[in-house]
């Protein structure tokens, strides 16, 4: 079996995230770091490969040059290979235009289940997995808190409101994965050191067959999205402090009456 995860790079959650007021996207000139919800994706594909001999797990990933450190530590955690789609005219793609770059990256793997995170951590969007299957006609299990892989089909279960639902499809098979999925594991030092021999393809459009997709204008047009402007959030202000002298019920409730919260 051959399994794709998609994986992506994002500024570190812990630091302090900016938009850029001219571009309207992600200032990413910080610490990056493969996200831990597609480390997570990644851990369900090699938990299968670990207990099923001559499974292939192959990370997907499209970025800047920057991205091989993200591609080498998921090939330190156990991926066989990688593939980097690396092209200039990417930068600041919207949903629309990552998944179809994606969907043509996964064409040239001939997965039988591709696996993903539900949302990446910095445009928390939680569509591009959905636009890649629509793209590749394939049926989708979408934020699913468990997976089981079998040798014929890929059972999940999603939480709901009032429970859980139970899924199932046929290979092949999409599958996008929340944060209550188990957590990935640590390269190991022989891990590390092997990733470095393992093989790691860069890819241009051209080489998807993507080349016009390229020629296109990176915002303004039916195949972009535009940022038309951007507002940086208030800064929050101080709350107010109730002392308790015997009253501190009361003005709760005033407070609380005054805010419309009761």
């Amino acid at each position: 079996m051959k399994i794709a995860v998609l994986v992506k790079q994002v500024p570190d959650t812990g630091e302090q995230r900016n938009l850029d007021p001219v571009q309207g996207s992600l200032d990413r000139s910080g610490e990056n770091l493969l996200d831990e919800i597609n480390e997570r994706a990644l851990e369900v594909g090699l938990k299968y490969k670990d207990a099923n001999k001559g499974t292939e797990v192959v990370v997907i990933s499209m970025g800047p040059d920057t991205l091989t450190k993200g591609l080498r530590k998921a090939l330190s955690m156990g991926a066989d290979y990688a593939l980097h789609v690396c092209d200039a005219s990417l930068a600041g793609a919207d949903a629309g235009r990552t998944a179809e770059v994606l969907a043509a990256a996964l064409r040239h793997t001939g997965a039988d289940l591709v696996l993903a995170g539900n949302e990446s951590t910095d445009g928390r969007g939680g569509v591009v997995p959905a636009m890649i299957a629509e793209r590749l006609s394939l049926p989708l299990m979408s934020a699913v808190d468990t997976v089981e892989i079998s040798g014929q089909e890929v059972i999940g279960e999603r939480g709901t409101e009032t429970g859980s639902v139970r899924l199932s499809a046929p290979f092949p098979v999409m599958v996008s994965v929340t944060e209550r999925c188990g957590e990935a594991r640590f390269p190991s030092f022989k891990g590390i050191i092997t990733a470095k021999r393992k093989p790691l393809s860069v890819l241009g459009l051209a080489e998807l067959g993507l080349a016009d997709l390229g020629s296109l204008p990176s915002t303004g047009t039916a195949a972009s999205s535009i940022v038309i402007s951007t507002v940086r959030t208030p800064a929050r202000t101080a709350g107010r402090i109730v002392v308790d002298e015997g009253n501190a019920g009361t003005e709760l409730a005033a407070f609380l009456r005054s805010s419309r919260l009761i």
